[in-house]
């Protein structure tokens, strides 16, 4: 682990859309039960709970691009 970046603090916007995905999407598959708008507001709430309660989120910076060949 010696050379991997360091971590920051995650965007809560970035973490609220990254909770509400993962409440309507199965890998790629989207759940058919699961409503979008739902998603939203069960995903601001669980992001409000877990600040109030003082958890951080940290997040690794993005990789390197990808070289174009040639």
């Amino acid at each position: 682990m010696p050379d991997d970046p360091p971590l920051r603090a995650a965007d809560p916007d970035d973490f609220r859309r990254s909770l509400a995905f993962a409440l309507t999407f199965d890998g790629r598959r989207q759940f058919k039960t699961s409503g979008e708008m739902m998603a939203q507001i069960t995903a601001e709430h669980l992001a409000r709970h877990l600040e109030m309660s003082g958890y951080v989120i940290m997040k690794r910076p993005p990789g390197p691009g990808h070289k174009t060949p040639g």
